[in-house]
């Protein structure tokens, strides 16, 4: 299954919710942006995924593609060098879906994180299954690798799991995926919990540098730094967390300073600022340029849906076929 004269296929995804944040650039934007020189990539916007939430408003959906279209190219992905596109322009995602629903019980189901962490918000059929349906995202393209963080393990182990299964019961067909496992930063937001839209603690890319300067202002610092002179902890503040992304020499030029009072937090999040706006700007003005040329967002979406329904197609083909039920073939 392996081709050693190409590339090794990657597979991510996020759920479209609009305009990102600096928790998306960090924790997986900047990783693709790396990845997508070394390896076949398919970038998969899941609309489906997000359904299992927006189903009574989709109407939303539309926009926030476009939205999270827009910040993939601004980051620096470039769909010359990988697939970017909506997943339910690619059906084979829904077949495959069917196929692994039939090797997986509802016990196991109902034990995986996606489901224990949010059932008491959602129980549809649908976000039961959301796990076996991203191990399909995967497997539809039998990706080698996934680029993910160590808390997505599980969900990596499910699809190498099902395609393994797969393979014992119809014969050798299926790559069997590995998470791809990067440093990635933590990323916390202004109340000191993991930076989320749905908990408003953000900083949105799409912000302007004035807005910015607002936000890092209501950010969470050490609470037992209270003035200017106080000794800080700056491993327990989420300011120094980002300075250790956007600030040179952070652990040298922040941390000591704050550690014997001599930085207070004012000046702390002025420093920190300047320099998340100056790491943000080539962003924004491309994010600015992008925004104007919406016919070319669409094509981009549309040719990357195309790259991505020629690989599935070609991967369910020998999936009906180890399966024998490429009834007419």
């Amino acid at each position: 299954m392996n081709d050693t004269k190409t590339k090794e296929v990657i597979l991510s995804g996020m759920q479209p919710t609009g305009s990102l944040h600096v928790g998306n650039l960090e924790g997986a934007l900047r990783n693709w942006v790396e990845l997508q020189h070394d390896y076949e990539m398919y970038l998969c916007i899941v609309d489906w995924h997000a359904l299992t939430a927006e189903y009574q408003h989709p109407e939303v959906l539309k926009e926030q593609i476009f939205q999270m279209a827009v910040d993939f190219l601004a980051a620096g992905l470039e769909p010359e060098k990988c697939a970017i596109f909506i997943q339910s322009d690619v059906k084979e995602h829904l077949e495959l879906h069917w196929i692994f629903s039939l090797m997986i019980s509802v016990p196991t189901l109902t034990r995986l994180p996606t489901y224990t962490e949010k059932k008491d918000t959602l129980d549809s059929y649908a976000f039961l299954g959301y796990p076996v349906l991203q191990a399909a995202d995967i497997c539809v393209y039998n990706a080698h690798k996934v680029p993910v963080g160590k808390d997505q393990a599980k969900h990596i182990w499910l699809a190498n799991d099902l395609a393994k299964r797969f393979n014992n019961y119809y014969g050798p067909t299926l790559n069997e995926p590995e998470g791809l496992f990067r440093k990635i930063p933590l990323i916390l937001g202004s109340d000191n919990r993991k930076m989320s839209k749905s908990y408003n603690n953000h900083l949105p890319i799409d912000m302007t540098e004035e807005e910015t300067q607002k936000r890092i202002r209501t950010f969470y610092t050490d609470e037992k730094k209270i003035r200017r002179g106080d000794p800080g902890r700056p491993e327990q503040c989420p300011v120094f967390l980002l300075h250790r992304v956007y600030t040179p020499n952070a652990e040298e030029e922040v941390a000591p300073p704050c550690k014997t009072g001599e930085l207070g937090c004012v000046d702390c999040k002025k420093k920190l600022t300047d320099n998340l706006n100056d790491a943000l700007r080539p962003i924004r003005e491309r994010r600015t340029a992008l925004m104007a040329t919406p016919d070319y967002i669409w094509d981009v979406l549309t040719t990357g849906g195309n790259k991505a329904r020629k690989r599935a197609a070609e991967v369910m083909d020998s999936v009906r076929s180890a399966m024998k039920i490429n009834y007419r073939g």
